[in-house]
């Protein structure tokens, strides 16, 4: 009887585990895939350079990621036509978060600017690191 018990807990908690996992599987594909939407309705010329983080180390990730939430904010769209989609994954974007492991003391202001479409392949390359 006790290792029934025993069994049934191990396999309550073990699934636990496997859905959380599962769960934050879902919401970075869900991100990628927004991210990659913005790449084909976001103006790229004649607008503001972002600040972008490339590579950042462990520590940077969280600071990394709110620049690239808070750059999304700057995006444009290409044209009247793709306002309502770019419009959701903005939404879609600025909901997103994450922790990360530690402090970092770099600020956004410290990475190099680059283009809007620049910006979001960085963007998409950190959310696959992750």
């Amino acid at each position: 009887m006790e290792r029934m018990v025993i069994f049934f807990v191990l396999s309550f908690c073990s699934s636990t585990v496997l859905a959380a996992a599962s769960r934050r599987a879902v919401k970075y594909k869900q991100i990628f895939k927004t991210i990659e939407e913005l790449e084909a309705t976001v103006k790229d010329k004649d607008v503001e350079l972002l600040h972008t983080p490339e590579n950042p180390v462990g520590g940077c990730l969280d600071t990394a990621v709110r620049c690239f939430k808070e750059g999304t904010l700057k995006l444009q769209p290409a044209n009247s036509q793709v306002n309502a989609t770019f419009a959701k994954a903005i939404r879609v974007i600025s909901k997103f978060t994450f922790r990360g492991p530690g402090k970092c003391e770099s600020s956004c202001e410290s990475y190099e600017k680059k283009t809007p479409k620049e910006f979001l392949k960085s963007f998409a390359n950190l959310i696959k690191e992750v």
